[in-house]
Parts: C-alpha cells; sequence; structure tokens
C-alpha cells in the first residue's frame, strides 16, 4: 500500500490562516500514520505564508483558473499572494511525485486545498463549486483527491490502487 498526502491541519499542525489546526480524527487514518503511511502537507507554508497570516481567497474563479493564470489569490488587506499558492502546489505535486503518492486529503474550503467547494472571493464566507490551487494542479498530475469527509473513500482508494 502506497503513501497518502494528508493537509498539515487535519493532523493538528496549527498551520491554518489563523494559527489553529482543523483536526479531523479517524481511526483508519491513524492506522495509517501508525504504519508511516501518511505525509503531512501545507501548501500554504510551504510556499512561504506565514503563520497566523491574513484570510486569502481566489477571486474570479477558482484553482484551476489560477493554474492557468486566469485568476488570482488575495488576502483580506489586499495583497497579492498568488504565486505563494503556486510555489506551495508545486512543492505538494513534487512531493507526490517523489514518494509515488497518488491520493490526497485536503482540507474542503481552503483556496490551496479544497476538493470541491471553495470561498468565493468575497470573504464572506459564502462558497461556490471549485478547487483550491494544489487541488487543482495534483488533479492535473493525476493524483485523486478527496476532503476530510471523504477519509474513508481515499482510504479505499489507497488501498485498492496499491
Amino acid at each position: 500500500m502506497g503513501k497518502l498526502l494528508v493537509s498539515a491541519c487535519l493532523l493538528g499542525d496549527p498551520v491554518r490562516y489563523d494559527g489553529r489546526s482543523k483536526v479531523f480524527e479517524n481511526t483508519e487514518l491513524q492506522k495509517l500514520i501508525n504504519h508511516n503511511r501518511v505525509i503531512a502537507f501545507c501548501p500554504e507554508v510551504a510556499g512561504g505564508l506565514p503563520v497566523p497570516r491574513d484570510a486569502a481567497e481566489i477571486q474570479q474563479g477558482d484553482g484551476v483558473a489560477v493554474i492557468d493564470r486566469l485568476a488570482r489569490v488575495t488576502t483580506t488587506g489586499g495583497d497579492d499572494v498568488t504565486d505563494d499558492f503556486l510555489r506551495g502546489a508545486q512543492q505538494a505535486l513534487e512531493l507526490c511525485q517523489q514518494h509515488q503518492i497518488w491520493v490526497a486529503v485536503l482540507t474542503e474550503f481552503s483556496p490551496s486545498c479544497g476538493s470541491s467547494q471553495i470561498y468565493d472571493g468575497s470573504f464572506s464566507r459564502a462558497s461556490l463549486r471549485g478547487v483550491g490551487v494544489t487541488t487543482a494542479l495534483l488533479q492535473r498530475h493525476g493524483i485523486t483527491v478527496f476532503n476530510q469527509h471523504q477519509i474513508s473513500a481515499a482510504i479505499n482508494s489507497l488501498v485498492g490502487g496499491n
């Protein structure tokens, strides 16, 4: 069985924009952690953003549009952090390729990690259907991305794929 890439915040690392984690406990995931089959990663921190940091959202699109340079990622303070998000996404891809990872569990609604829903860019907590920047890049390279509510499906995919 292969390894699983998991958002570091889901594993208790305080790397979210607000300096907190978003722990999502799951016994199946814990078994993989105990067998060194999980790699924790935060693309925003890897891309150079500090903790804590201003919240960021994708403007006028989703992660696919950012990868294609048709949309930008900005913070509540108006800073353009697109390049940081792209750098982090690239590092996630390189990590997956290095460890032959083909399945990831990333944090829903995140502008980096959302796998089906992200915030709409208005900073009002309104969401839209779409993916984050890291998810878009991983998917473009054949890596299947699940969210924290789909851990069992991710593990089943991992077991079935290896």
